[in-house]
């Protein structure tokens, strides 16, 4: 798949266990978070931006899908790709999550799979495959080293817009 990367929107966040929220998806400043990302990526939309890259990890990721899903039903044309980094990513999930994460598969324009089995690099490869083909990077960062921080790092590099929204 070939993406044109100016109209084309990765995003990067961090996991549940690194929020203050936790799993509460229905915390004040969670649905904060939630309607801040929500306005970033219409003013994306308005800009131009049709393609939209996630990478499917719990937290951000899964609340950036939901949002684009959702946006979907007005804009039609944006197409949603997850780019998942192994096929068994959802191994060690709970069955919650993991139904959760199968329901949005279903819902997306495309799924890229990057591995056949999890790697000790595929999240960085993910990360990376979704940089190369992006012009923006949408992050929700609070700060702390990790995947986050060196995806952002990353797209520094590789002259990105980037939008951080801070938990």
């Amino acid at each position: 798949m070939k993406f044109i990367k100016e109209y084309t929107c990765s995003f990067t966040g961090h996991r549940p266990q690194k929020l203050p929220w936790k799993f509460d998806d229905f915390n004040k400043q969670c649905l904060k978070i939630k309607k801040q990302t929500k306005k970033e990526i219409k003013k994306l939309i308005k800009k131009g931006y049709v393609n939209f890259l996630v990478g499917m990890a719990l937290g951000f990721d899964t609340y950036v899908c939901e949002i684009l899903l959702d946006l979907k039903q007005k804009f039609k044309h944006i197409k949603i790709f997850g780019i998942i980094p192994c096929k068994n990513q959802d191994e060690m999930w709970s069955r919650e999550l993991k139904e959760r994460y199968l329901f949005l598969l279903t819902q997306l324009d495309e799924k890229i799979i990057l591995n056949e089995t999890y790697t000790k690099t595929c999240m960085k490869e993910r990360n990376e495959f979704m940089l190369n083909n992006s012009s923006c990077l949408i992050a929700l960062f609070n700060g702390a080293n990790g995947g986050t921080k060196n995806t952002i790092e990353q797209a520094i590099k590789l002259n990105l817009k980037i939008k951080i929204i801070k938990p």
